[in-house]
């Protein structure tokens, strides 16, 4: 009986430490990613988007795992969707 309380009380604080790693970090990241995602799945033709080298861009062609993104008058790169950072939101809605 006593090995067992032993055992117990040596797996008690592992356990307790895996929970608190799960909540502190795996969760919030998983949230972070799943946040991405979407964000990659609204991007659209004539979006801005920046990348993540700090290139501002307008998407011009969707591809499978990329995106066509013109940097400035002629100039288009292809770009990895994991890449883009952020998609710049319109500064100044339509009224």
């Amino acid at each position: 009986m006593q090995g067992q309380s032993g055992l117990l009380s040596m797996l008690l604080p592992l356990g307790v430490f895996v929970v608190i790693f799960y909540f502190l970090i795996i969760r919030p990241q998983k949230k972070r990613q799943r946040k991405h995602d979407e964000m990659l799945a609204s991007i659209r033709n004539g979006d801005v988007v920046v990348t993540a080298g700090g290139f501002y861009g307008t998407v011009k062609d969707i591809k499978d795992d990329s995106y066509i993104i013109e940097i400035a008058d002629g100039v288009k790169a292809r770009i990895l969707k994991a890449s883009i950072q952020m998609k710049k939101q319109d500064e100044h809605p339509a009224d």
